[in-house]
Protein backbone atom coordinates (compact mmCIF):
# COMPACT_ATOMS: atom_id res chain seq x y z
CA UNK A 1 0.00 0.00 0.00
CA UNK A 2 1.04 3.29 -0.88
CA UNK A 3 0.79 6.86 0.77
CA UNK A 4 0.23 8.63 -2.46
CA UNK A 5 -0.04 12.94 -2.60
CA UNK A 6 -2.50 13.95 -5.47
CA UNK A 7 -2.28 17.17 -6.91
CA UNK A 8 -3.04 18.76 -10.12
CA UNK A 9 -1.13 20.07 -12.63
CA UNK A 10 -1.95 23.26 -13.80
CA UNK A 11 -1.35 22.95 -18.01
CA UNK A 12 -2.97 19.43 -18.91
CA UNK A 13 -5.25 18.80 -15.44
CA UNK A 14 -4.09 15.81 -15.18
CA UNK A 15 -3.91 13.76 -12.22
CA UNK A 16 -0.04 12.69 -10.78
CA UNK A 17 0.45 10.28 -8.19
CA UNK A 18 3.60 10.79 -5.82
CA UNK A 19 5.14 7.69 -4.31
CA UNK A 20 6.42 8.81 -1.28
CA UNK A 21 6.87 5.71 1.46
CA UNK A 22 5.70 2.55 1.83
CA UNK A 23 3.39 1.75 4.66
CA UNK A 24 3.70 -1.86 6.76
CA UNK A 25 0.38 -3.45 6.18
CA UNK A 26 0.69 -6.21 8.11
CA UNK A 27 -0.29 -5.01 11.52
CA UNK A 28 -3.86 -4.58 9.97
CA UNK A 29 -4.33 -8.27 9.49
CA UNK A 30 -7.60 -9.58 11.23
CA UNK A 31 -6.88 -12.41 13.03
CA UNK A 32 -9.36 -15.24 12.94
CA UNK A 33 -10.08 -17.76 16.07
CA UNK A 34 -9.28 -21.75 15.97
CA UNK A 35 -9.48 -24.63 18.02
CA UNK A 36 -5.96 -23.72 19.06
CA UNK A 37 -6.23 -20.47 20.02
CA UNK A 38 -9.34 -19.98 21.77
CA UNK A 39 -9.48 -20.06 25.83
CA UNK A 40 -12.67 -21.46 27.19
CA UNK A 41 -13.72 -20.71 30.41
CA UNK A 42 -16.70 -22.06 32.93
CA UNK A 43 -19.10 -20.20 33.49
CA UNK A 44 -22.15 -21.06 36.46
CA UNK A 45 -25.34 -19.19 35.61
CA UNK A 46 -28.74 -19.34 38.60
CA UNK A 47 -32.05 -19.57 36.98
CA UNK A 48 -33.96 -18.85 39.92
CA UNK A 49 -36.92 -16.17 39.07
CA UNK A 50 -35.24 -15.47 35.61
CA UNK A 51 -37.42 -15.91 31.88
CA UNK A 52 -37.06 -18.26 30.69
CA UNK A 53 -36.53 -16.90 26.63
CA UNK A 54 -34.18 -13.62 28.15
CA UNK A 55 -32.42 -16.66 29.96
CA UNK A 56 -32.09 -19.04 27.06
CA UNK A 57 -30.60 -16.04 24.62
CA UNK A 58 -28.31 -14.69 27.09
CA UNK A 59 -26.91 -18.43 27.65
CA UNK A 60 -26.84 -18.74 24.14
CA UNK A 61 -24.35 -15.94 23.25
CA UNK A 62 -21.85 -16.95 25.73
CA UNK A 63 -22.02 -20.90 24.43
CA UNK A 64 -21.36 -18.68 21.09
CA UNK A 65 -18.69 -16.78 22.04
CA UNK A 66 -20.41 -13.70 21.01
CA UNK A 67 -19.16 -11.87 24.13
CA UNK A 68 -15.41 -12.42 23.69
CA UNK A 69 -13.72 -9.96 21.38
CA UNK A 70 -11.81 -12.80 19.00
CA UNK A 71 -15.63 -14.21 18.31
CA UNK A 72 -15.43 -15.95 14.88
CA UNK A 73 -18.68 -17.40 13.26
CA UNK A 74 -17.73 -20.39 12.26
CA UNK A 75 -15.42 -21.74 15.08
CA UNK A 76 -16.48 -23.20 18.87
CA UNK A 77 -15.18 -20.09 20.75
CA UNK A 78 -17.46 -19.97 23.17
CA UNK A 79 -18.04 -20.68 27.20
CA UNK A 80 -19.14 -23.92 28.40
CA UNK A 81 -22.15 -22.83 30.71
CA UNK A 82 -23.56 -24.69 33.87
CA UNK A 83 -27.42 -23.57 35.11
CA UNK A 84 -28.22 -24.48 38.21
CA UNK A 85 -31.69 -24.08 39.23
CA UNK A 86 -34.02 -24.75 36.57
CA UNK A 87 -36.77 -25.70 38.60
CA UNK A 88 -37.31 -21.64 39.29
CA UNK A 89 -37.50 -20.20 35.82
CA UNK A 90 -40.59 -18.25 34.99
CA UNK A 91 -42.77 -17.79 31.85
CA UNK A 92 -44.56 -14.46 31.01
CA UNK A 93 -47.80 -14.38 30.14
CA UNK A 94 -49.95 -17.79 29.84
CA UNK A 95 -47.34 -19.39 28.21
CA UNK A 96 -47.28 -22.53 30.89
CA UNK A 97 -50.96 -23.99 28.98
CA UNK A 98 -50.08 -22.72 25.55
CA UNK A 99 -46.51 -22.78 24.73
CA UNK A 100 -46.57 -26.57 23.31
CA UNK A 101 -43.74 -28.68 22.20
CA UNK A 102 -44.24 -31.05 19.42
CA UNK A 103 -42.48 -34.23 18.24
CA UNK A 104 -43.37 -37.39 15.91
CA UNK A 105 -42.25 -40.54 16.84
CA UNK A 106 -42.17 -41.46 13.08
CA UNK A 107 -45.17 -43.44 12.22
CA UNK A 108 -48.04 -42.44 10.54
CA UNK A 109 -50.33 -40.46 12.76
CA UNK A 110 -47.54 -39.89 15.36
CA UNK A 111 -47.31 -36.64 15.82
CA UNK A 112 -47.31 -35.86 20.08
CA UNK A 113 -47.55 -32.39 21.44
CA UNK A 114 -46.83 -31.66 25.47
CA UNK A 115 -47.81 -28.22 27.05
CA UNK A 116 -44.92 -25.80 28.89
CA UNK A 117 -46.43 -27.38 32.33
CA UNK A 118 -46.99 -30.86 31.37
CA UNK A 119 -42.86 -31.16 29.87
CA UNK A 120 -41.80 -28.89 32.90
CA UNK A 121 -43.74 -31.48 35.58
CA UNK A 122 -41.72 -34.39 33.74
CA UNK A 123 -38.00 -33.30 33.53
CA UNK A 124 -37.78 -29.04 34.20
CA UNK A 125 -34.14 -29.68 32.32
CA UNK A 126 -35.71 -30.50 29.19
CA UNK A 127 -37.33 -27.04 29.22
CA UNK A 128 -34.23 -24.43 29.55
CA UNK A 129 -32.09 -27.12 26.78
CA UNK A 130 -35.34 -26.65 24.21
CA UNK A 131 -34.99 -23.33 24.67
CA UNK A 132 -31.31 -22.61 24.53
CA UNK A 133 -30.92 -25.34 21.55
CA UNK A 134 -33.78 -23.56 19.86
CA UNK A 135 -31.41 -20.65 19.59
CA UNK A 136 -28.20 -22.67 18.64
CA UNK A 137 -27.40 -22.80 14.60
CA UNK A 138 -28.69 -25.75 12.77
CA UNK A 139 -25.63 -27.47 11.77
CA UNK A 140 -22.74 -29.69 13.22
CA UNK A 141 -21.28 -26.23 15.15
CA UNK A 142 -24.56 -25.88 16.69
CA UNK A 143 -24.85 -30.04 17.97
CA UNK A 144 -20.71 -29.19 18.87
CA UNK A 145 -21.65 -25.71 20.86
CA UNK A 146 -24.98 -27.54 22.75
CA UNK A 147 -22.39 -29.93 24.16
CA UNK A 148 -21.29 -26.97 26.33
CA UNK A 149 -24.45 -26.99 28.23
CA UNK A 150 -24.99 -28.81 31.22
CA UNK A 151 -28.57 -27.74 33.06
CA UNK A 152 -29.27 -28.97 36.76
CA UNK A 153 -32.41 -28.49 38.15
CA UNK A 154 -31.54 -28.08 42.03
CA UNK A 155 -28.57 -25.75 43.27
CA UNK A 156 -25.68 -28.57 43.07
CA UNK A 157 -23.98 -29.42 40.25
CA UNK A 158 -21.36 -31.77 38.73
CA UNK A 159 -19.07 -29.51 37.77
CA UNK A 160 -17.02 -27.67 41.07
CA UNK A 161 -13.38 -29.40 39.81
CA UNK A 162 -13.86 -26.76 36.81
CA UNK A 163 -14.18 -23.85 39.33
CA UNK A 164 -16.97 -22.20 37.55
CA UNK A 165 -17.54 -18.38 37.30
CA UNK A 166 -20.59 -16.97 38.37
CA UNK A 167 -21.71 -14.29 36.74
CA UNK A 168 -25.16 -12.59 36.78
CA UNK A 169 -27.19 -12.39 33.67
CA UNK A 170 -29.02 -9.15 33.93
CA UNK A 171 -25.70 -7.04 34.20
CA UNK A 172 -24.90 -8.25 30.63
CA UNK A 173 -26.65 -7.03 27.81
Amino acid sequence: MYFCKLFREKRNRSLIINKEFIVNTLSYKTVSANKNTVTKEWVLVDADGQTLGRLASKVAKLIRGKYKTNYTPHVDCGDNVVIINADKIKLSGNKWNDKTYVRHTGYPGGQRTLTAIELFSKDPIRVVEKAVKGMLPKNKLGSALFRNLFVYSGGEHKQEAQNPKTINLNDIK
